[in-house]
């Protein structure tokens, strides 16, 4: 029979520290993105990336690829953006089967009234906390992590941060 590996006691430490550290972060930002905006963590993401893309619009693949969503979850936050006003599905044009998401004018103005309160969160809970050398630290640590379940280039390539 297999031996079991436990967690040492500074791995289990380590483990449950950032655990907390990101469910708190995570958290806070959801509270008040709804508080602020009427929108969640999910749906404001949704709607920066298209934001930040060329022509605000990206093929629906990947931009469940670029929010870490399976397809039919960003098809359903989708739908629920489009009724809201602030995205609208288009043909592909490069591909007949395919569609892309559009991020509206009034989707824009949403993207705009949120972004300032979540950057003043962003930055009041992570880098006014953080050493220069500590969020380079974090940063590093990060695309480590990352890197060992995605494919950062892939990622990159659709509009994540790199260096």
């Amino acid at each position: 029979m297999a031996e079991t590996w436990w967690l040492n006691d500074e791995e289990q430490r380590t483990w449950r520290s950032f655990l907390l550290a990101s469910r708190l972060v995570l958290d806070r930002v959801e509270r008040q993105l709804k508080q602020d905006a009427d929108i969640s963590f999910a749906y404001f993401e949704i709607l920066t990336r298209l934001s930040e893309a060329p022509e605000r619009r990206m093929r629906m693949a990947d931009l469940a690829a670029a929010c870490v969503f399976d397809r039919s979850r960003l098809s359903h936050a989708i739908d629920r953006l489009v009724r809201d006003g602030w995205v609208r599905r288009v043909p592909c044009p490069s591909d007949a089967r395919g569609q892309m998401a559009e991020l509206t004018d009034e989707g824009m103005e949403k993207v705009r009234q949120a972004a300032r309160d979540h950057a003043e969160q962003v930055r009041s809970l992570l880098f006014d906390r953080l050493t220069q050398d500590q969020q380079t630290a974090l940063q590093e640590i990060s695309e480590v992590l990352a890197t060992g379940i995605v494919d950062m280039p892939k990622l990159i390539s659709m509009g994540w941060p790199s260096r």
